[in-house]
């Protein structure tokens, strides 16, 4: 039976929490921008488009993960292809046949979510990559990054374009602004929440260990990055994280 690893849970929970903020699929990386800008008119279908890729990406980073090594090199990207494709059609027909007004009014965006840049990139960047135990973090934080975000802005852009949330009337008719539910409110909305990101970032503490964090003078300086050598980090530097020996 293995022994508790606190170091191995804050890595961990480090690939998670990266996802959600430093990392933000949307925020940071400014990647699958086109289907989360078009579907964020609703706080609904937000949700919906959120949960699916949450989804796809959770299921497909699992499998990769699991068969890295027995993927051949040579055709990886149409087999990672054929995975996403095979869980983006699962979710595709849960939708159609449980919520076929949600599935229709996100239209084409949910089977586009096979080529959704974000799910290919962390497949091929890290899934294909990395053991089932830290795929599914990063999996589930790369999800989560993407919803809460997609959730955040479709709430401004529901609530003061057409005055309501979730179809509930918050805002009497004449009081809302047609322009935060056409394109360029999306992008305005959008860039308000850039900016709220980046500046959760500053407050934040810098990464060590990986991705996590513990403080610049913790002076880890990420010393149990995968490929660090055993003999390289000093026991002074790497002695404690955040003050706490481990």
């Amino acid at each position: 039976m293995k022994s508790y690893s606190p170091a191995k849970s804050r890595r961990l929970w480090g690939i998670f929490t990266n996802g959600l903020i430093r990392e933000n699929p949307l925020l940071m990386l400014m990647i699958g921008l086109c289907s989360s800008l078009a579907v964020t008119t609703s706080v609904a279908n937000g949700i919906g488009m959120g949960i699916s890729m949450t989804f796809v990406i959770l299921m497909s980073e699992i499998v990769i993960s699991i068969f890295r090594k027995l993927i051949p090199d040579s055709i990886r990207i149409p087999v990672f292809i054929i995975i996403i494709a095979a869980f983006t059609t699962v979710i595709d027909y849960v939708l159609k046949a449980w919520f076929p007004d949600l599935s229709k009014a996100m239209g084409v965006f949910i089977p586009l979510i096979v080529v959704n840049c974000i799910i290919m990139g962390r497949v091929e960047g890290f899934a294909s990559k990395k053991p089932v135990g830290e795929a599914i973090p990063d999996a589930l934080g790369m999800g989560l990054g993407f919803t809460w975000v997609l959730v955040g802005i479709a709430l401004v852009r529901e609530l003061l374009g057409s005055g309501t949330i979730l179809n509930f009337q918050i805002i009497p008719v004449g009081y809302q602004i047609i322009f935060f539910i056409v394109p360029p409110g999306g992008f305005f909305v959008f860039s308000l929440f850039i900016a709220l990101n980046l500046f959760i970032k500053s407050k934040l503490k810098e990464p060590v260990a990986g991705g996590l964090a513990g403080g610049e003078d913790s002076g880890c300086g990420g010393c149990a990055t995968e490929g660090c050598k055993p003999d390289g980090c000093k026991p002074t530097a790497c002695g404690s994280v955040g003050g706490a020996k481990i």
